[in-house]
């Protein structure tokens, strides 16, 4: 389990235990956070679970798959260094900690 933040577009702050095994995206559905559409259901289809993560962050994570980084280009005003597709983003103990902040709109 580990406690992710998300952050909305207008700074409203969601703590919420997400399980191991899970996705960033699953923790936010599962858990009515606004701001992560997550239309495609995880399938690194589309773009609307995207975030920006909190700059400390950013090296923790795993890489970027090839997938991932093509659908970003679909993305709302995407950050090469910071945008990452919460679907992508798999829960372990190591997250723990982890803020995400949500873009103005998905696309």
């Amino acid at each position: 389990m580990a406690k992710i933040t998300y952050i909305e577009f207008g700074g409203a702050e969601h703590i919420v235990e997400v399980p191991d095994g899970s996705t960033v995206m699953e923790g936010a559905r599962d858990n009515g956070v606004r701001g992560i559409e997550a239309d495609c259901g995880g399938a690194c289809a589309c773009s609307t679970c995207h975030v920006y993560v909190d700059p400390v962050w950013v090296d923790r994570l795993p890489a970027k798959q090839a997938i991932e980084a093509d659908m970003l280009d679909f993305a709302y005003d995407p950050d090469p260094h910071r945008s990452r597709l919460t679907c992508q983003i798999r829960i372990s103990a190591d997250l723990n900690g982890l803020r995400v902040f949500m873009p103005e709109k998905q696309i």
